[in-house]
């Protein structure tokens, strides 16, 4: 059973109200994604990806939007115990939000997201669970529409899934007219398949381009050199 909290090196995850749990792929999405000074993050649930946004990017302002009203509450409580609630302790660069990525407004230069990735899967009686893992309330044509609709012109567009979604992800982004600048596949041991993709998207073509394929252990329990400094800021 996971535990109700997750400690981080600045600050601590309590999850004991979320259907999903800390795991890699927040924190890989977290430490690999670019910032800027306006953030989204899409389906928050914890707020992990949003807190290493704040503790990444200092003068950012970030929003962290979910669905569900059980994280919603965990993700406020989170950021209210984090140190990155404000510089001077009275204006919150954190802010959480009970709200579908449809009802949101307003202009990013960054948006993240780990969203479901589950399409027409078997499910768990689980409700919560089910919201957070299968694309029922968050497709991704939903989430590539809206993502192109709150993203400022020279914004990026960031993303962790499934090696199984990527097809259609692809197509997706090239449905909406978003282009992929950067790309890794992560392995969890370097015999293994890619398990995950993170993924980038801009919407104009850039020379700033990377593909890459990178492995998080060299062999069970010891991290690999990249995956290691992708997030030595925050690992205890």
């Amino acid at each position: 059973m996971a535990k109700d909290y997750f400690q981080f090196k600045r600050f601590t995850i309590h999850q004991s109200l979320c259907a999903m749990k800390v795991g890699t792929d927040g924190t890989l999405l977290g430490a690999w994604a670019r910032g800027g000074n306006h953030v989204l993050d899409i389906g928050t649930g914890t707020g992990i990806i949003a807190l290493m946004m704040a503790q990444r990017y200092p003068s950012a302002k970030v929003l962290g939007i979910d669905i569900d009203e059980g994280a919603i509450k965990q993700a406020k409580a989170n950021v209210e115990d984090s140190p990155f609630i404000g510089n001077n302790g009275s204006e919150h660069r954190i802010e959480v939000r009970l709200q579908s990525v449809e009802e949101t407004i307003g202009q990013f230069d960054s948006i993240v997201s780990n969203p479901p990735y589950f399409d027409a899967s078997l499910k768990c009686p689980d409700k919560q669970r089910n919201t957070a893992r299968h694309t029922d309330t968050l497709s991704f044509s939903s989430l590539f529409r809206n993502a192109w609709r709150l993203l400022s012109d020279d914004g990026e567009f960031s993303i962790i899934i499934s090696m199984e979604s990527k097809s259609k992800i692809d197509a997706e982004a090239v449905v909406v007219g978003f282009f992929k600048i950067r790309e890794c596949l992560v392995k969890t041991l370097p015999h293994k398949q890619p398990k995950r993709v993170l993924m980038a998207f801009r919407k104009h073509p850039s020379s700033d381009t990377s593909f890459t394929e990178q492995v998080i252990e060299d062999y069970p329990g010891k991290r690999s050199e990249w995956y290691s400094g992708l997030t030595s800021e925050f690992y205890l």
